[in-house]
């Protein structure tokens, strides 16, 4: 723990199901952090509650690779790290706990449960035992500002400013309509990592031909195929992106021809979604609404773009789409396989967002839009902001989808001034 901060954890009660509040209870985990300097009275201080990306991400560990906004935020604010229904403390959803369900249908069905319209409710829940009656601010990095606007949507009396970074979504948006916006831009990526670095087009080749002839196994004996490698480029989207990846190629053989254990131990972590099993579940279902399902969107709508086959040269690593072959091949999600299946055919999803409310907004809400964000696109986060009422967006490619974090503090500053009027 990180002895600058004061920390108190809570776990808070709350039903599985809350249009059946009597049914199934779930624990849902949040850490309370406040500069120590202030903890004598931190009554006198605002709650900023974190919604964490993903879905399916925890919140941050304080001392743990400290986000870069923690200072800023505990200069004016009491935090409260959530980890969302089913993350982290959360009563987590784990390959254990799904193999433990009497079948696919009764799985989907508590997974469909994860999304953010009962983190919101989650959220309000908690809000009412710490705080009464009194409003909070929310900041909703990627994934959280999804969240955002479900909670201004639903419950803004909850609510008396929101910061969003990087995660406006379009409010009809479906999963068809992300993925053929999306695949251009990750294969624009692939163009300035190739630029960047040139040698690496040679050795991505040179390691799929390795995969293409033989098994080739992962520390946890899952086969590495050439789909999977390509599924690094799930990082591509952040900062540092390009060298997480070009630095794992860079010792990917051991002698001609045969991988390195280094390389496929490092292969296999984040590819292997063994934390984080939500992120692949809930990934198409979080653009659902209505009747219309998702049917396995990103692999219906790669078909569109013959630059992301697997025999096409140079080889181009996907992003943030999630594929069937998925709950095939990684071991930590063959227990969700059939119950992703069945929520990838749902066609009776609740609506998230309520277009009527958020035109009449009344809550100051300041958000970065980061103009080459590959994960969320500009498009649609400029359309949804047309027509939220009380919002004020920065649009700005200085950072790519972690700016939040990477600019030490200085995005969430501006969009504190911004929602108060000072900038």
């Amino acid at each position: 723990m990180n002895p600058r901060l004061a920390v108190t954890d809570h776990v808070f009660t709350v039903p599985l199901d809350y249009d059946e509040p009597d049914t199934a209870t779930i624990d849902v985990f949040a850490r309370e952090v406040v500069d120590p300097r202030r903890a004598a009275d931190p009554d006198g201080l605002p709650w900023l509650v974190f919604l964490q990306g993903g879905p399916g991400g925890k919140s941050p560990r304080p001392g743990r690779g400290v986000p870069g906004w923690l200072d800023q935020a505990l200069s004016t604010h009491r935090l409260l790290l959530l980890d969302q229904r089913g993350t982290g403390r959360s009563t987590p959803v784990t390959p254990t706990v799904a193999r433990g369900f009497a079948s696919g249908e009764d799985l989907a069905h508590y997974l469909s449960l994860h999304r953010a319209d009962s983190i919101v409710r989650d959220c309000e829940h908690i809000r009412r035992e710490l705080c009464g009656d009194q409003p909070w601010e929310t900041l909703g990095q990627s994934y959280g500002g999804f969240v955002t606007l479900t909670y201004l949507s639903r419950c803004p009396e909850g609510l008396r400013a929101c910061y969003v970074t990087g995660g406006l979504p379009g409010l009809d948006t479906t999963a068809d309509d992300v993925y053929r916006n999306t695949y251009p831009r990750v294969a624009a990526k692939n163009a300035e990592f190739y630029e960047r670095y040139p040698q690496d087009r040679g050795k991505v080749a040179r390691i799929a031909e390795v995969l293409n002839t033989g098994a080739v196994r992962l520390p946890d004996g899952d086969s590495l195929t050439t789909d999977r490698l390509r599924s690094l480029g799930l990082a591509f989207g952040m900062g540092d992106g390009y060298e997480r990846v070009h630095w794992l190629l860079d010792e990917a053989f051991s002698r001609p021809g045969e991988l390195s254990d280094t390389f496929l131990l490092n292969v296999g972590g984040p590819t292997g979604f063994v934390d984080n099993p939500l992120f692949t579940i809930l990934q198409e279902p979080c653009f659902a609404q209505g009747p219309k399902p998702t049917a396995w969107a990103a692999q219906r709508i790669m078909a569109e773009y013959p630059a992301f086959a697997e025999d096409a040269d140079p080889l181009l690593f996907t992003g943030e789409m999630i594929y069937p072959w998925m709950f095939r091949d990684v071991r930590a999600l063959r227990p969700f396989a059939e119950a992703a299946d069945i929520l990838a055919a749902k066609d009776d999803w609740p609506l998230l967002y309520d277009p009527k409310q958020l035109a009449k907004n009344e809550v100051p809400l300041a958000a970065a839009v980061y103009h080459d964000d590959m994960y969320v696109p500009v498009e649609f986060s400029m359309r949804t902001l047309s027509g939220l009422g009380a919002a004020r967006a920065w649009v700005t490619n200085e950072w790519e989808h972690d700016g939040g974090n990477a600019s030490g503090g200085s995005v969430l500053a501006r969009l504190m001034d911004m929602a108060a009027g000072r900038a």
